[in-house]
Formats: C-alpha cells, sequence, structure tokens
C-alpha cells in the first residue's frame, strides 16, 4: 500500500490531511471508530503545525510490527521553533496558542503509539501509530 503524503499550508490541507488518513484506515479494515480516532489525531497534529509553524507535512502508510500485525502509522513533521519542554506540551490544558491544550496530550490517548521528536529552532516531529485490533 503507498504512502500518502499532505503538504499542510491550510485548514484546507488540515482536512485534506484527515480525509486521506481516514480512507487509507478504512481501505486498511479499520473499524469506523478507529478510523474516526485516527482522522482526530491527524487533525490535531497539522492544526499544531499551522498554529506553530506554519506549513509542515503529514505522511501515511501501512506499517508491519514486529510480531507481525498490521497498523497505520502517521508521521507529522514541521521545521518550526520546535519545543523547549515536551513534558509541558503533554499536559492537558497546557497550549502555546489560543487553543485548549488537547492536541497532543489528546493524540497521545487516541493512538496506540506516540513519539515525539523536537529540537528547538529546528522543528517538531510526531509519529503515531494505531494497530488493527
Amino acid at each position: 500500500m503507498e504512502r500518502r503524503r499532505v503538504e499542510i499550508h491550510s485548514d484546507l490541507d488540515i482536512v485534506t490531511a484527515r480525509v486521506a488518513g481516514r480512507e487509507l484506515a478504512q481501505e486498511m479494515g479499520f473499524g469506523v471508530i478507529d478510523q474516526a480516532r485516527v482522522a482526530t489525531a491527524i487533525s490535531e497534529l497539522a492544526r499544531n503545525v499551522g498554529v506553530c509553524a506554519g506549513e509542515g507535512v503529514a505522511v501515511m502508510g501501512e506499517v508491519v510490527g514486529e510480531d507481525g500485525r498490521r497498523g497505520i502509522e502517521v508521521v507529522v513533521e514541521d521545521k518550526g521553533p520546535g519545543r523547549e519542554d515536551v513534558k509541558l506540551a503533554l499536559r492537558n490544558g497546557y497550549s502555546t496558542g489560543r487553543g485548549f491544550g488537547m492536541g497532543l496530550p489528546g493524540t497521545r490517548r487516541l493512538m496506540d503509539e506516540f513519539e515525539i521528536e523536537t529540537v528547538v529552532g529546528e522543528g517538531t516531529k510526531v509519529t503515531v501509530r494505531k494497530w488493527l485490533p
């Protein structure tokens, strides 16, 4: 299954990434609830790109775990300011903008795996995975 890449520059791109992720999850056999979880996680991560960095990219594709299980992997990356305190950014209610501070912690709860790499002044890369039951 091919990887899907969506450049994020505007709110419309956030919707495009969300739809692409939901469609991929559906094609892979995820149920409607997990499709919605994947789409919501992509929306939150892509919105963070728009708010914090202005532009970035979301890449989605099938991944196979070490134990042979299949899942969807989403990587959202930007070249923005990065995060000085990742633990703070992952706390419920913390926001660098005008949001409710639920984006990163909410995404972490929606997905099975969550990784964040960030370097101040260079950008942020978030990788999330949802495994098929």
